[in-house]
């Protein structure tokens, strides 16, 4: 989420520079001249990664991104295929479409006057060498479409020289302040991000902070109360300068006014936020509680595995379910043509991006907005603990995805199980002329990932029911990122020695593209609403009750949407092309199932027009092969004119039978306190949003399971028999 520095590795923790790589002079004119003709040496290899990614084959075992100075790669990625292609496929109308990749480029020198990174289209990928190379345009909105303006300051080389003529102009201040020098590589700076433009300045914070050496994950609950400003404007890194100091309230213009305060002889020096120790440490400390010690109870699969995985095209069936699943390195693992009682309910269902947005007075939290697929959602997925992360019956499977132009590989990345939910999805009692419990259990499955972007650690979940509902479901853990306690209550709790908390937003963002009984679908808003009024039986008396109002939403100006105070307001996409025989809609409802949230702050000077889609807890547009994501990677390095900016998907069109489309945030209004170290806990950070069958089926489709029982009893509550419904017990008895 930051680049922390120190000289003694440079990159402590990479995790905000995407892998574009520079592309050779020859090449990148190969590859400008292409949107004429041909390229065959990049086409040559589109088409050797194309058939490594198809095949499943392993590029190197990682588990994060790696650097690399290789002047002839490009950062490659499959250009998802646009709905309209693809839905004749799997209709079975037509043939396969052709697959394409996205191709970024960086063209220009990093410290050219006119570097900036192009997206291009490669395809379609064949064994040959035949693909064309075009500019890809069509899924952005900005200003020139697939373009992205850099800054030199993105670049680690040019930073890493500035940082340390940095060190040397600076060490006599290190040195009185922190008994150490910058190049000892005991106190590094945590770079803001993304950088401010002050008046056509680029304008970067830093935040000093401890090197916790061999507990690195405390990096950012150890910071000093110092911060530096940095103007890295232009192109020469040599014309960089340092534009401020900021410690405890007190801002200082020049490194000369802010020696002379601190070598002042009644200057004290302002502690340290604290060493680190036990109280950052993760491992088990304090008086252990009683019979802890005993083995837990641990869920055990009784029998055969209940669903079946085909690993090489990456599909999975469950009960009455069926989908496929693709990875990738911004958005991790998104599910594809999810079927239900095999209709498909869903086109698509994924993340879209994972954005932290933190407030203070202290000017590095002031200025971080985190965009996790910059770092990748997916190039940071995590091997699963078995037993602990997943249950250990779990399926573990592995996740690929493109880095550069190889195909890497994350061993035990993902996981697929059925649980036991604990509480039964329904049950009865009935005391009356025939005294009987009826009662069936309550099994989801669960597919998971969890992606450690710096210090947040992600678990996300889709969950399938028995009831045919869906569930999305989202969790934080990890260190947080804390600022010096300077007295400021308003922006975090006092949780540790010189320690204060950060408020923080955590927004994710995702897609979920309805196809309820064909792409012709509409939103229906049942509204609770009090009335007063009289029936034919009341007598004219009046009656202060409530009833309900149904509406539909006409078109894309409507459709920009919090939660209901009260949550009085039932939605639902819905085919008003399909009746039942009731002559109700057919749909699926969605409602959120844990605490959600939007961003606080609606008009960001941090995030401008990147993060748009975080302004409102849901909405709803027509699907548009040209509006395939919320956001993207390289927002970030353009905040007030991103590559794709989601307020322009919000313009007036009609959802009235139309293909809709689900924005969805999660997240969580975050105040960190002392319960919050060493970890923030998943129990708590949690948010979910639940999609369930609303008039879509006539009945409940859980009296379907063998996983119930009902007991009958006499008039004296003595069991008479019991029902098992032809289930198979654990012992591999039938009943």
């Amino acid at each position: 989420m930051t680049t922390e520095w120190n000289f003694k590795g440079f990159m402590a923790m990479d995790s905000d520079n995407l892998e574009i790589v520079t592309v050779s002079k020859k090449i990148l004119e190969n590859e400008i001249g292409a949107v004429k003709g041909q390229n065959p040496g990049l086409a040559a290899r589109m088409s050797q990664w194309d058939k490594d990614g198809k095949k499943g084959k392993k590029g190197k075992e990682s588990k994060g991104s790696k650097k690399t100075g290789a002047k002839e790669d490009v950062q490659i990625s499959l250009l998802h295929p646009n709905k309209t292609d693809i839905l004749p496929f799997l209709e079975g109308n037509s043939s396969a479409p052709g697959r394409y990749a996205r191709a970024t480029v960086q063209i220009g020198a990093t410290n050219s006057s006119d570097a900036y990174w192009q997206e291009y289209m490669v395809g379609p990928l064949t064994a040959t060498n035949s693909s064309i190379v075009q500019p890809l345009t069509y899924p952005f909105q900005n200003s020139e479409p697939g373009k992205t303006v850099m800054d030199t300051a993105e670049s680690d080389n040019e930073f890493g020289m500035f940082i340390t003529r940095f060190a040397e102009e600076h060490d006599d201040i290190w040195q009185r302040l922190f008994n150490s020098s910058f190049l000892d590589g005991l106190v590094g700076l945590r770079l803001g991000a993304p950088n401010w433009d002050e008046d056509g300045r680029v304008i970067a914070w830093t935040s000093v902070f401890s090197n916790p050496g061999t507990n690195l994950s405390s990096v950012t609950v150890l910071p000093h109360g110092f911060s530096i400003k940095f103007d890295l404007t232009g192109r020469n890194w040599e014309d960089w300068k340092v534009m401020g100091w900021y410690s405890y309230g007190k801002f200082w213009e020049t490194a000369d006014e802010f020696r002379a305060v601190i070598n002042a002889p009644d200057y004290q020096i302002i502690p340290p936020s604290t060493q680190d120790g036990d109280w950052s440490s993760t491992d088990q400390r304090g008086e252990p509680w009683p019979l802890d010690d005993l083995p837990p109870p641990q869920p055990v699969a009784q029998g055969p595995q209940r669903f079946r995985i085909d690993e090489e095209e990456q599909y999975a069936t469950w009960m009455d379910f069926s989908f496929y699943h693709t990875v990738s390195h911004d958005i991790g693992i998104s599910l594809h043509d999810i079927q239900y009682k095999g209709k498909r309910i869903m086109y698509e269902l994924s993340l879209q991006e994972s954005l932290t947005a933190y407030a203070g007075s202290d000017p590095f939290a002031s200025q971080a907005n985190f965009f996790d697929t910059t770092t990748g959602m997916g190039s940071t997925l995590q091997p699963l603990v078995r037993g602990y992360d997943c249950p250990a019956h779990a399926t573990y499977l592995p996740a690929t995805w493109t880095q550069v132009n190889e195909t890497m590989t994350q061993k035990d990345a993902i996981c697929l199980f059925e649980h036991d939910t604990a509480y039964p999805i329904r049950r009865h009692s009935y005391a009356g002329s025939s005294p009987h419990t009826s009662v069936a259990k309550n099994i989801v499955f669960v597919m998971r990932t969890i992606a450690t972007v710096a210090n947040y650690d992600f678990l996300i979940d889709y969950s399938f029911a028995y009831d045919g509902a869906i569930e999305v479901n989202a969790r934080a853990s990890g260190f947080i990122s804390a600022a010096y306690w300077d007295n400021q209550p308003e922006y975090g709790f006092h949780i540790h020695d010189f320690l204060s908390s950060s408020i923080h937003d955590h927004i994710l963002t995702f897609k979920a593209d309805f196809d309820i009984n064909g792409l012709s679908n509409s939103v229906q808003a049942t509204k609770f609403v009090p009335t007063t009024t009289t029936y034919p039986w009341s007598q004219g008396r009046l009656h202060n009750t409530f009833k309900a109002n149904r509406t539909f939403l006409a078109d894309e100006s409507e459709a920009s949407l919090d939660w209901h105070d009260n949550d009085a307001v039932l939605f639902a996409i819905v085919n008003k092309d399909t009746p039942n025989r009731f002559g109700e809609y057919p749909g699926y409802r969605f409602k959120k199932n844990a605490g959600v949230n939007h961003l606080t702050q609606t008009n960001s000077t941090g995030t401008v027009n990147a993060a748009t889609y975080g302004n409102h807890h849901f909405y709803l547009t027509q699907q548009k092969d040209t509006e395939p994501r919320a956001a993207d990677p390289f927002n970030k390095f353009r905040t007030k004119d991103p590559l794709v900016n989601f307020a322009t998907f919000l313009d007036g069109e009609s959802l009235d039978q139309e293909d809709v489309v689900l924005w969805f945030n999660l997240g969580m209004h975050h105040m960190p306190h002392t319960g919050d170290l060493p970890n923030t806990m998943f129990s708590s950070a949690h948010s979910t949003m639940r999609f369930e069958p609303f008039n879509y089926l006539e009945g409940d489709p859980s009296v379907a399971t063998n996983q119930q029982v009902r007991i009958d009893y006499d008039a004296r509550g003595n069991v008479e028999h019991v029902e098992e419904f032809g289930k198979i017990v654990a012992n591999a008895t039938h009943h």
